[in-house]
């Protein structure tokens, strides 16, 4: 009896789409994944414009938001890992926003559906 071979093939990231309550990122073979936001504290606390700001990294192997130094990897979002970053560590970044505006991340811009242009799904 004959068996086929099935070729393992890399799932790529071509798009991404941060709402107030997940984190959808579109994949070069035409799946979409979509996980809580929650799973992504940084991304949770983070204001609309740094949700907005993202980039490819590792030629679509995952996505780096800069203004909050979040990285998620395709990988890991469709193996259904959340973020690993530690309380401690969570806790230290909202502090160190709090004392570089100012103010409380919960007074941060609102978490609207609004998007840059050329950052949605349409």
């Amino acid at each position: 009896m004959g068996s086929s071979k099935v070729e393992a093939r890399e799932a790529l990231a071509t798009h991404v789409e941060v709402t107030e309550h997940a984190l959808t990122v579109r994949l070069a073979d035409g799946r979409m994944i979509a996980v809580p936001l929650a799973w992504y504290p940084r991304l949770a606390h983070a204001t609309t414009t740094e949700r907005g700001s993202w980039r490819l990294i590792g030629g679509g192997r995952g996505i780096h938001w800069p203004a909050i130094d979040e990285d998620v990897s395709v990988a890991n979002l469709l193996a259904g890992q959340p973020s690993t970053e530690s309380p401690r560590s969570l806790k230290n970044w909202l502090d160190g926003r709090t004392k570089s505006t100012g103010r409380k991340t919960s007074d941060a811009e609102p978490h609207g559906r609004d998007r840059p242009p050329g950052h949605d799904f349409a």
